[in-house]
């Protein structure tokens, strides 16, 4: 696996006008509130609290975009916000819904988008749509599979199998991850590097 040199917060952003030049390839990541998105993008660029999780999931609604040194180039990880939580409201769902399209849409160094997604959870509609949406507009989707430490090894590629199949993904675009354990993180970078052509 290709060394991380450095990472650091470039930009956060609540609204389009403050999204940033895109001087890098990104990496959006994407998921359900309290899918382990911090953990994971934090695992894989080997830093505690790079990125943290919000006290109250669900009410953060703000793009984050990290910068990523390697030795193979510079990358931006782009953490937009969580999805699905119950207490929120329609008005928030939309604010949401615009920001997230809004970025989706706009942004011309776009590589992929990584799906989260918790091995114990069914797949829900919004992980659907939102393939969906990914594939009409051409924009590479990978999923990861979080807490994989959640289950014993026998259980894994059972759970990993059995989610492919409701994702409707070729399982070489899916990786069992655990930000608790490193599991995954290197093949994970693997699948993003091959997005990026690396």
């Amino acid at each position: 696996m290709v060394k991380v040199l450095r990472s650091e917060l470039l930009i956060v952003a609540s609204k389009p006008g403050e999204f940033p030049r895109a001087d890098f390839p990104e990496v959006a990541f994407l998921g359900r509130s309290n899918v382990g998105k911090s953990s994971l993008l934090n695992k894989l660029v080997h830093r505690k609290q790079l990125a943290r999780s919000s006290t109250t999931p669900g009410k953060t609604r703000l793009v984050h975009w990290y910068r990523v040194e390697r030795s193979v180039g510079v990358l931006c990880f782009v953490d937009l916000p969580g999805y699905g939580y119950a207490k929120v409201g329609q008005e928030e769902r939309r604010r949401w819904k615009s920001l997230v399209e809004a970025y989706l849409e706009g942004r011309s160094r776009l590589r992929a988008a990584v799906l989260l997604q918790d091995l114990r959870r069914d797949v829900s509609d919004d992980e659907r749509l939102l393939l969906e949406w990914l594939a009409e507009r051409r924009i590479p989707a990978l999923v990861a599979l979080t807490k994989a430490d959640k289950l014993g090894m026998g259980q894994r590629g059972a759970r990993a199998r059995e989610l492919a199949g409701q994702l409707g993904l070729e399982r070489g675009r899916i990786v069992t991850t655990s930000a608790e354990r490193g599991l995954g993180i290197a093949e994970l970078w693997r699948a993003i590097d091959a997005e990026l052509g690396r």
